[in-house]
């Protein structure tokens, strides 16, 4: 067991969150580091990032809002070249598939001169009951540009599982893991398989990409419209239409399928519409 804390970037995220609760059971030591958390990490402001280094002995890295955005490579230089000097062994960093500006922050973990492993996420299952789906999810209609891509969903009870080995085990240095579910699905097989466990009829729209830019237009502004429609354009033009191995590498197990994760949100009320 490490004496010094394990920094984890994001803990008030999706990932983070779960990381920093499986290191905590597990007996480690926790830096839990977010703009709203009492350790403040933020990555708009580096002059919070020196005390968050200090003394930890691994991070784990996840960038927001995404690693599409303007300047988010000159940002990972700048941290890991910190993190070196602060005496950080170890860095896990989570990237999303096939995205082109997520591979440039990938290089630079790899030239960091430090141990590494990187995480290559598919589609969170959870972005359906937690994430900025979950409302489309109750209102019955989920409209994405992804026409009739197929995606390998992943749970993300298996990706911080993932991460959390490789902040602890030292087999996983250098390794690179694609983590995916065990199985392709369409976004209409998917809305499918969500209305059996919601309980009510849920359908897929394919949208345009304009209509996905101008609909994100007037929910984040430009900036966000832009950035979040090319990251679709990539990763729905069939480049991740595959399965990876990470969980198995990883882990040693199978990764959990789509309609487990089903069962366990619909359990927990995920969907449950106010009374």
């Amino acid at each position: 067991m490490q004496s010094s804390p394990i920094l984890v970037i994001g803990a008030t995220g999706k990932t983070g969150r779960r990381v920093a609760d499986l290191l905590e059971a597990g007996g480690h030591t926790v830096r839990r580091a977010s703009r709203n958390a009492q350790t403040r990490f933020d990555w708009e402001d580096p002059a919070t990032w020196t005390q968050v280094l200090s003394g930890v002995s691994a991070a784990y890295i996840t960038y927001a809002p995404d690693l599409a955005f303007p300047g988010a490579p000159e940002k990972f230089l700048m941290l890991t070249e910190m993190a070196r000097n602060a005496g950080v062994r170890r860095l896990v960093m989570l990237a999303g598939r096939g995205e082109p500006r997520a591979e440039i922050c990938e290089e630079i973990i790899r030239k960091s001169g430090m141990e590494y492993t990187l995480v290559r996420a598919a589609w969170f299952a959870q972005n359906f009951s937690e994430g900025f789906l979950q409302e489309a999810v109750m209102d019955g209609t989920l409209a994405l540009p992804a026409g009739d891509v197929a995606e390998p969903f992943v749970d993300i009870d298996d990706l911080a599982e993932v991460v959390v080995a490789a902040l602890t085990e030292p087999h996983h240095v250098g390794q690179e893991y694609e983590v995916t579910g065990p199985q392709l699905l369409t976004f209409e097989e998917a809305t499918a398989e969500l209305s059996l466990w919601t309980g009510q009829s849920l359908s897929y729209q394919p949208i345009t990409s304009e209509q996905f830019h101008d609909a994100l237009t007037e929910l984040g502004g430009p900036l966000l419209a832009d950035v979040f429609t090319e990251v679709c354009r990539q990763i729905f033009d069939g480049r991740n239409a595959k399965l990876g191995n990470g969980v198995e590498r990883a882990l040693g197990r199978p990764p959990r399928a789509f309609s487990d994760f089903c069962a366990r949100a619909a359990a927990r009320g995920a969907w449950a519409k106010a009374a």
